[in-house]
């Protein structure tokens, strides 16, 4: 006699899932949540109070560590970075030798964006028409260095908190634009173009409407975004913005949009400061469209959130052992982290 078979149950038992963008697979292990901790706790870092900090290489009117001022600035403030990971020429060069040490020269303009003039904000702190500024520069950005000869891909990206790696507290992004298109973003690219070849359709689009019907892991909405814990999500509180329209690039958002934006980035950064009280360290970016030169009807603009924070503000995500030598693993669920997400509130805990 056959024993009665059970049914999948993913919310229990271990099992993986596809990232169609990354090509890649994830191990979920939810019968892992309750294991006791015993290894690293991180001390929480404490919001700023003061609004201007003498001693800060960014805030207005003081010097830099090259020795160059700042303005005395009043909104957003952008310059190129004073310690650039790429620079705009370079002696062109390449090295091969049987194909397997291989090195070309690369170059990009790098820039730094400071959100506000005031040192003691972050974007869930700031007020919906200073994010709407921000993200009107941010498509000015790509625009400028985009239409620049040596860029082919411009990376907006935000460190926040000094647990990814910020070196100053203040409120800021930074904007690399390079020669090639870097992995993540070419790897996207080749994804969605397969997608599109062989459906006709974007498969962001797609993805979009799967998860506005699913519901299970929306973490917010509005008329023209969804935030949302992604189906194949490797980070416990990652997540996923995207807009409801088939846009490429930021620059191509309307002002309505815009505005819609910057609802859904200070309303889920909120959240993310009330998950566990503390000011949640992430490291957030956007991927868009090549600035090459070339049609990219495939492409579709979404930001990816990846906060490093498991079960407590002291408590953090180790990608180790088996995730470096093996395949991204997680615990708890991408359903039980957009429920715990939705279960907070907008308005900021201070």
């Amino acid at each position: 006699m056959t024993e009665p078979s059970h049914p999948f149950d993913a919310s229990k038992q271990p099992h993986r899932r596809f990232n169609p963008l990354l090509r890649e697979w994830i191990l979920v292990s939810p019968h892992r949540t309750q294991r006791p901790w015993q290894g690293q706790v991180e001390s929480t870092t404490a919001l700023s109070e003061v609004s201007y900090d003498p001693s800060c290489y960014m805030c207005p009117g003081n010097k830099r560590s090259t020795g160059q001022a700042n303005p005395v600035y009043k909104t957003v403030y952008v310059f190129d970075n004073d310690f650039p990971a790429l620079l705009p020429q370079g002696e062109s060069g390449r090295i091969n030798e049987s194909d397997l040490l291989l090195a070309e020269t690369e170059t990009g303009i790098c820039r730094v964006l400071c959100f506000s003039p005031k040192h003691h904000l972050t974007l869930s702190m700031m007020a919906l028409s200073d994010i709407r500024a921000v993200i009107d520069c941010w498509a000015e950005q790509f625009v400028e260095l985009g239409a620049k000869d040596n860029v082919n891909y411009v990376q907006i990206f935000e460190n926040r908190g000094s647990v990814m790696g910020a070196s100053n507290p203040h409120p800021h992004c930074q904007i690399w634009s390079t020669a090639t298109i870097p992995n993540i973003p070419l790897t996207e690219q080749s994804t969605q173009t397969e997608h599109i070849k062989k459906t006709g359709r974007c498969l962001l689009c797609d993805y979009y409407r799967l998860e506005k019907n699913a519901t299970t892991r929306i973490v917010i909405e509005n008329e023209h975004f969804l935030a949302i814990v992604p189906y194949w999500a490797i980070w416990p509180f990652e997540t996923m913005v995207l807009p409801a329209r088939h846009v490429a690039s930021i620059d191509e958002l309307n002002s309505a949009e815009r505005d819609a934006l910057s609802d859904i980035l200070k309303r889920l950064t909120t959240r993310y400061d009330n998950l566990f009280q503390t000011s949640f360290p992430y490291s957030m970016g956007f991927h868009q469209r090549p600035t090459d030169g070339v049609g990219h009807p495939e492409w579709h603009f979404h930001a990816h959130f990846f906060p490093p924070l498991l079960r407590s503000a002291t408590v953090r995500k180790f990608m180790v052992g088996f995730e470096l030598l093996g395949m991204p693993q997680r615990d708890i669920t991408p359903e039980t982290s957009a429920e715990h997400l939705r279960a907070v509130p907008d308005t900021h805990h201070l």
